[in-house]
């Protein structure tokens, strides 16, 4: 068995908690073959400290350095979620972690966080609160609702600003659950998690990897990514807006933004703003596009105009990769069904880019959590080849969107 090259490097949370062994290949390419520049950072990366060096030694097929910019803007109730490359954000509305919700039910004596998943990229939702009946003595036979105990989960800090109920969580490492190391945010009051980062791995198995793996079929150019998050996506991308300068705060505070901004000062660029105005010269190469507002995808995005305006916003050969949430994201607004709206911002997609919108469905059942990319469908061989192997799997889950 081939000895998989480890690169390892301090590279922790605000805490300085160290990281650990990192696969050399996916290092580089998130790190190197993809221009880091962090703009609006709704919460923002949570990858700080010292980058380590690259080898010399550790090659990758991917070499599209230095033709992207990525720019972030973080939505109206949104948290920076990115570390891209370079140019502007704005904002809109957050966008949970699909199916991440958490709720708190005080009748139950021990509420837990249950999660959705399925076999291979894993989509979460996290609902502390409904405890379980039974439990389970072999860890192996548990089901995919299982949570983590709430005395594995720590609030490390929760208030109100004037665009959200903001909530930051930690996993505790102990905990048998893959969300165990981690810290969460949560913003809506139905606890949908909008970002997620380790302290121990760099991907975080849910559609924030999709979104690194975009890059590679684009334009040289400039990648605006819409609705940020706490950094969850950010490894690879950033410059963002935020309309909410206590998520910026927040990111500063407990998701090592702080120390981004001070280790890459021209690279990393927040901005206060909306999202739907970013423009830049020449247009964008790509556009990430996660924006939700009280745990929905937000309304403008089920609006055709939304979408000709960005299609006008792409260079020639440009597209844009959407996050268009699912059955598993739970609104505060009981009327919008997650699922429906995601069929609905489809469709207005598919209007507006001649029918050319590509799918790509997270969950155990299709209408959990999807991702829209525009735009024929790539050569799939040809775009695994540019991807570190940890990303591969995600490109043949991609199929037509049939309305």
């Amino acid at each position: 068995m081939e000895k998989k090259k480890k690169i390892h490097g301090e590279l922790g949370t605000c805490q300085g908690d160290r990281f650990g062994p990192i696969d050399g290949k996916l290092f580089e390419f998130l790190h190197r073959k993809l221009p880091v520049i962090c703009e609006g950072v709704r919460k923002a990366p949570y990858l700080e400290g010292h980058l380590p060096p690259l080898s010399s030694s550790s090659s990758s097929s991917t070499d599209f350095s230095a033709t992207h910019d990525y720019w972030a803007w973080v939505g109206e109730n949104q948290i920076a979620m990115t570390l891209l490359s370079s140019y502007q954000i704005q904002s809109l509305a957050p966008s949970p972690l699909q199916c991440l919700s958490f709720s708190h039910q005080p009748n139950n004596p021990k509420p837990c966080l249950p999660l959705k998943t399925m076999p291979k990229p894993i989509h979460f939702s996290l609902l502390i609160a409904k405890s379980h009946q039974h439990h389970h003595s072999n860890p192996q036979t548990k089901s995919q609702d299982d949570g983590i105990p709430i005395d594995d989960v720590k609030t490390i800090v929760r208030f109100k600003s004037r665009y959200n109920y903001i909530r930051v969580l930690e996993v505790s490492r102990k905990a048998d659950h893959p969300f165990a190391g981690s810290r969460l945010l949560l913003l809506d009051a139905p606890g949908n998690i909008h970002s997620i980062s380790f302290r121990s791995k760099l991907l975080t198995q849910t559609y924030f990897d999709v979104f690194a793996t975009l890059p590679p079929i684009l334009p040289p150019g400039p990648i605006g990514i819409l609705g940020f998050g706490a950094g969850s996506a950010a490894k690879v991308v950033i410059r963002g807006w935020e309309l909410d300068p206590s998520v910026i705060s927040v990111g500063r505070e407990y998701f090592g933004v702080s120390k981004l901004e001070k280790e890459y000062q021209d690279r990393l660029f927040i901005y206060i703003g909306d999202a739907l105005k970013a423009s830049t010269r020449d247009g964008f190469s790509g556009i990430l596009v996660d924006l939700f507002s009280k745990g929905s995808v937000i309304p403008e995005l089920q609006d055709p105009n939304t979408w000709v305006m960005l299609r006008k916003c792409l260079r020639k050969g440009g597209r844009v990769m959407v996050n268009v949430g699912g059955s598993c994201v739970e609104a505060e607004d009981s009327g919008r069904d997650g699922k429906v709206v995601m069929e609905e911002t489809l469709k207005a997609m598919s209007d507006v880019f001649g029918g050319k919108v590509l799918v790509l469905s997270l969950g155990n059942r299709d209408e959990d959590s999807s991702l829209a990319l525009t735009g024929p469908m790539p050569d799939l061989d040809s775009w695994k080849k540019m991807l570190p192997r940890s990303l591969m799997g995600y490109i043949d889950m991609w199929i037509p969107f049939t309305s």
